[in-house]
C-alpha cells in the first residue's frame, strides 16, 4: 500500500491561504493600504473599477523594492518585519505575516511596477496564478504601484459568492476609513469608475474626520486626551444632543491598528449613561497608544481582536477619559454675549414698565356634558382605521376607510385561527405592552409591538411586490447626511424605499433631501427612522442573508411598530387585532417569536387555586 499524505503544491497551498487572507476585494484593498503604509508613503493613490472585482489598483510614493525584493514579495512567508520569533511580540507596523501578496496572486492577474528613490530603472513584476509571467526591467516612477485584475478569475465559486457592487464598495469604504483615519498625516484620494470619491490632504485628526464623513462634524466632535504612565488615549467622540441612530462612526484603534472590542464599546457607552436619546448610539474615534509587551494581538491579518493584559485598566482609563471630556465641555448651546450688547432686540418695546396688566379671562360652555356622546371626529379617526371584510380567495383590510384597500391573498384553504376574539369582546392593555380579551376557551393574550410588526411587514412585503405607493408630502422636507458607506446603501435601496412611500431626494454623494414618508407616519423624524433602517438592514445582510424585499419590509416595519409603552385605546386596540387576523401568518412575529398566547379556563382556575 503506498504512502497517501504528500506535500500540497505551492499554488493550491497559496489558493488555501487566499480563502482566509483575501475573502473580498475589501481584504486585498486592506493588504495593499497597509503595505504603502509601511513603505513610508506620504501620498497613497486608490483607483478601483466594479467595486474591485475588475480592478484594484493601489500606487504609493513610498520607498519602493529593488529587483529581489520585487520578486521575493511574491513568496509565502516573506517579510522584512520578522527575522526572529520574538519580533512577534513587537510588531508596531501593519501587515508583517509575508502572505499577503502571495495569496493575492494565486487568485488574480497581479502586475506590480517599483523602484527605489535611489535607483535610475524599476522593476515589472506580472504574476497570474502564484505563475510568475514576467520579471523584466521598467521605467517607472519612485514608490511602487500594485494593479489586481479579474480577483478570483481562476476560483469562480469564491467569485460567484461576492455580493453586488454596491455592498462590496460599502467593504472597501469601511476599510478606506479605517486606513485613513489612523493615518491624518498620509493623502489620500480614491476613484470608482473614473469618478474621484475622495481627495483627502495631509491634515490633522479632526480635519480628516470632516473630510471623510461632512462638515457636519466640525462643530460635533469633543476632543479626548488622557495620559496616565501605562497607556494614553486620545481623539475625539461626538457631543450626545448629534448621536446617530446607526453604529457607524465607531472606530477603536491601538498602536494605529484598528480593533473591535465589545468591552472597551462599552466603558464609552457607559460614560454617555443618560445622555444619549433612547435608540442612539454614540460616536467615536479612538486611539490607544501602549507598550507592545502589554497586549496580544491575533496576528491573522484579516483579524481585528486584541487581548490586554489587563483590560479593566483599560476599561477604566476609557471610561475616565471620555468622562472627562463631557465634564469639561459643556453641551449646551450658549449666547456670546461677547458679539453683540442687544443681540438685534429692543427692549424698550417688551418692556412692562409703561404698560397695563390685563388679568387672564377664562371662557367655560355651561351645557359642555362629559359623559355624553364624544366628539364626531375623534370617534371617526378611532373608527377608519380598520374595516375588515372577507371573500373566498381574499382578504381585505383598510388601514384607513378613506383610502385604497390593501389586498392579501389567501388560499381558501388557509386554516383560520381556531380561538379569535369574541364579537362585541372587550380589550383590556396591561402595563402598555400587552392586549387582553375574551376568547372562547379562555383569555387571549397579545403582544402589541409583534402583533404591529407582523401586520406592517405583511403591508409593506405587498407593496414592495406589486410595486404599490403609498406616500405623503412632508411640509417641511428634512435634509440628512449620511457617511459615504450609507449613503451608497441609501441610493441602492432607493427605489425600494419609494415604494414603501419614502420620496429621497440626492443632494450630493452624501446628501439627501426627505419630501415625503409613508402614509400613516405621523410626526416622526423621517431622516432617524431612514438611519434605523438602515441599521436594521446591514444588521440583517450579516446575521440573516434575507433578499433585499424580505430585509427592507422587515427592518422598515420592525421600527415602525408601536412600541412597548404606548397605550392604546379600545378602538385602537380592536382595529390592530382585527388586521392581525387579516394576516397570512397572525400567529408569529417575521422574527418567529409567538405574537400571541391563549390561557384557557382550567389554566386560570389552577393558577388562582395553587
Amino acid at each position: 500500500m503506498s504512502d497517501i499524505i504528500k506535500l500540497l503544491p505551492d499554488s493550491v497551498a497559496n489558493q488555501i491561504a487566499a480563502g482566509e487572507v483575501i475573502q473580498r476585494p475589501a481584504s486585498a484593498v486592506k493588504e495593499l493600504l497597509e503595505n504603502a503604509i509601511d513603505a513610508g508613503a506620504t501620498k497613497i493613490d486608490l483607483v478601483l473599477k466594479d467595486a474591485g472585482k475588475t480592478l484594484i489598483q493601489v500606487t504609493d510614493n513610498g520607498c519602493g523594492m529593488s529587483e529581489t525584493d520585487a520578486r521575493m514579495s511574491f513568496e509565502r512567508h516573506a517579510t522584512s518585519k520578522i527575522s526572529k520569533a520574538e519580533d512577534l511580540f513587537a510588531i508596531r507596523t501593519m501587515g508583517f505575516r509575508g502572505e499577503a501578496m502571495a495569496s493575492i496572486a494565486a487568485i488574480a492577474q497581479v502586475e506590480m511596477k517599483t523602484r527605489r528613490h535611489e535607483d535610475e530603472y524599476g522593476t515589472f513584476v506580472k504574476v497570474e496564478g502564484s505563475t510568475v509571467k514576467k520579471h523584466e526591467v521598467c521605467s517607472c516612477q519612485a514608490g511602487t504601484s500594485i494593479a489586481i485584475k479579474n480577483l478570483f478569475f481562476n476560483v469562480p465559486a469564491r467569485r460567484n459568492f461576492l455580493k453586488t457592487p454596491p455592498a462590496e464598495m460599502r467593504h472597501i469604504l469601511e476599510e478606506f476609513h479605517r486606513v485613513c483615519l489612523i493615518n491624518p498625516e498620509i493623502s489620500f484620494t480614491l476613484v470608482h469608475n473614473e469618478k474621484e470619491l475622495f481627495h483627502l490632504y495631509a491634515s490633522g485628526l479632526k480635519q480628516r474626520i470632516v473630510a471623510l464623513f461632512g462638515n457636519i462634524y466640525n462643530e460635533r466632535l469633543l476632543p479626548v486626551a488622557q495620559v496616565t504612565e501605562n497607556m494614553s488615549v486620545e481623539g475625539f467622540i461626538g457631543k450626545a444632543e448629534f448621536a446617530r441612530k446607526t453604529r457607524g462612526e465607531q472606530y477603536f484603534f491601538v498602536n494605529k491598528r484598528f480593533i473591535k472590542h465589545h468591552y472597551l464599546h462599552h466603558a464609552v457607552e457607559n460614560a454617555f449613561h443618560e445622555l444619549l436619546p433612547r435608540d442612539s448610539f454614540p460616536t467615536y474615534f479612538l486611539h490607544i497608544t501602549v507598550d507592545t509587551a502589554e497586549i496580544d494581538i491575533n496576528i491573522h491579518p484579516t483579524k481585528t481582536e486584541v487581548n490586554f493584559q489587563d483590560t479593566k485598566l483599560v476599561y477604566a482609563i476609557i471610561h475616565a477619559a471620555v468622562k472627562k471630556s463631557l465634564g469639561q465641555h459643556n453641551l449646551s448651546p450658549q449666547l456670546d454675549f461677547t458679539s453683540s450688547t442687544d443681540h438685534g432686540i429692543d427692549f424698550g418695546e417688551i418692556s412692562r414698565a409703561n404698560r397695563p396688566i390685563n388679568a387672564p379671562h377664562i371662557t367655560t360652555n355651561p351645557d359642555y356634558n362629559p359623559f355624553s356622546n364624544p366628539d364626531p371626529g375623534i370617534q371617526k379617526s378611532f373608527q377608519h382605521q380598520a374595516k375588515v371584510t372577507q371573500t373566498d380567495n381574499w382578504r381585505i383590510f383598510y388601514e384607513d376607510a378613506e383610502r385604497t384597500p390593501t389586498q392579501i391573498e389567501v388560499t381558501k384553504t388557509k386554516k383560520e385561527w381556531p380561538d379569535q376574539p369574541l364579537n362585541q369582546s372587550k380589550f383590556f392593555q396591561a402595563h402598555g405592552t400587552h392586549i387582553l380579551t375574551s376568547v372562547k376557551s379562555g383569555l387571549m393574550i397579545i403582544d402589541q409591538h409583534l402583533a404591529h410588526w407582523r401586520i406592517l411587514f405583511e403591508k409593506y412585503l405587498l407593496q414592495l411586490e406589486n410595486r404599490s405607493l403609498g406616500s405623503q408630502q412632508e411640509l417641511f422636507p428634512q435634509t440628512i447626511q449620511f457617511n459615504a458607506s450609507d449613503a451608497d446603501l441609501l441610493i441602492e435601496l432607493m427605489d425600494e424605499l419609494q415604494l414603501l412611500g419614502f420620496n429621497i431626494e440626492p443632494m450630493s454623494t452624501r446628501t439627501f433631501v426627505v419630501n415625503g414618508s409613508p402614509e400613516g407616519f405621523g410626526e416622526k423624524d423621517a431622516g432617524q427612522m431612514i438611519e434605523r433602517v438602515l441599521e436594521h438592514y446591514k444588521k440583517n445582510s450579516l446575521d440573516l442573508h434575507l433578499d433585499k424585499r424580505h430585509n427592507l419590509a422587515r427592518s422598515m416595519s420592525l421600527n415602525m411598530a408601536i412600541r412597548y409603552g404606548q397605550l392604546l385605546s379600545e378602538t385602537e386596540m380592536s382595529a390592530l387585532i382585527d388586521q392581525l387576523f387579516a394576516c397570512q401568518i397572525a400567529e408569529v412575529a417575521p422574527d418567529g417569536r409567538k405574537i400571541l398566547n391563549v390561557l384557557t379556563m382550567n389554566d386560570l382556575t389552577s393558577f388562582l387555586n395553587r
